[in-house]
């Protein structure tokens, strides 16, 4: 059975829920509505419909032009392409230096940035989550500032897009870490599809507690989510060298400022701050 697909983008929050209640009054009716940030920092929210039937294409240029979205596009997918469709719909991302694609747009590589392969497949830390991105722009800000890893662990690394970014400026430098063993292995299949087997050590861990792990870090990702990240504290904060970095996400924006006290609290300053969408990043630098 096929499925039909509309989606459109309109600014801001409450107009992306008006336009997503009115999908649901539509005839023939939507079997899912959802309604998402597009996490850039646009302030656009994406709005989508899945239909069994195809959709009145009359009925939703209306309620677009009634509401001030973008017209609707409306695409036909058999039932279980939903990666074909992620892939159509996820753009290749670029922070700093680094540009993240899929293999559908391996023609668009920029000359001069660093590539990195990540299959849409994988869409939570593709780089279009505010969180990823924003721990990707990190990097690269400290790389720009002359900071060199020399010893990098990057703790619940999923995709391992962030150790391969760091395994790319500073080779032979790099472990990553998840508590899931699947994970590891998308891991590990990311790396050989980036040729980079072997460029980062990946382990399955809670955290820091496997012995490769020990440290002393000089920088450490943790892109999880807040009760996580103030739980490791102590052992981030442990495990970094005296002037190192911890760069940290997964904290939505009025999460941040508790973080951000708890790892001051235990000897680390602030050194950055970015709010990208709902998502907040936070650098942070041991104190001598």
């Amino acid at each position: 059975m096929p499925t039909w697909t509309a989606l459109t983008t309109v600014p801001g929050k409450a107009a992306g829920e008006t336009i997503g209640a009115a999908l649901e009054n539509l005839d023939p009716a939507p079997t899912g509505v959802g309604v998402f940030e597009v996490e850039d920092g646009s302030g656009l929210w994406e709005v989508g419909a899945y239909f069994t039937d195809k959709p009145d294409e009359t009925a939703l240029l209306l309620l677009s032009t009634a509401l001030d979205a973008k017209p609707f596009t409306v695409s036909e997918l058999p039932e279980t392409d939903w990666v074909a469709h992620v892939r159509r719909e996820l753009a290749p991302v670029e922070a700093g230096r680094f540009f993240v694609y899929g293999s559908h747009d391996a023609d668009k590589v920029p000359t001069g940035k660093h590539p990195l392969l990540i299959e849409a497949a994988m869409a939570f830390g593709t780089g279009h989550h505010g969180t990823t991105l924003g721990c990707l722009k990190a990097l690269d800000r400290l790389a720009d500032q002359g900071f060199t890893g020399t010893k990098v662990a990057d703790i619940g690394c999923g995709t391992a897009v962030l150790a391969m970014g760091a395994a790319i400026l500073w080779p032979g430098t790099t472990i990553a870490s998840d508590i899931d063993a699947q994970a590891v292995e998308v891991a590990q299949a990311n790396l050989a599809a980036n040729n980079m087997s072997g460029a980062v050590d990946v382990v399955e861990a809670a955290g820091f507690d496997h012995p490769d792990l020990a440290g002393p870090f000089n920088l450490i990702f943790a892109n999880i989510l807040k009760g996580p990240l103030i739980a490791l504290a102590p052992d981030v904060t442990g495990r970094l060298e005296t002037g190192g970095y911890a760069i940290l996400s997964g904290i939505l924006n009025e999460q941040a400022d508790e973080v951000a006290g708890v790892y001051t609290q235990l000897g680390n300053n602030l050194a950055h701050r970015e709010e990208i969408g709902d998502w907040t990043t936070l650098t942070l630098q041991k104190k001598p």
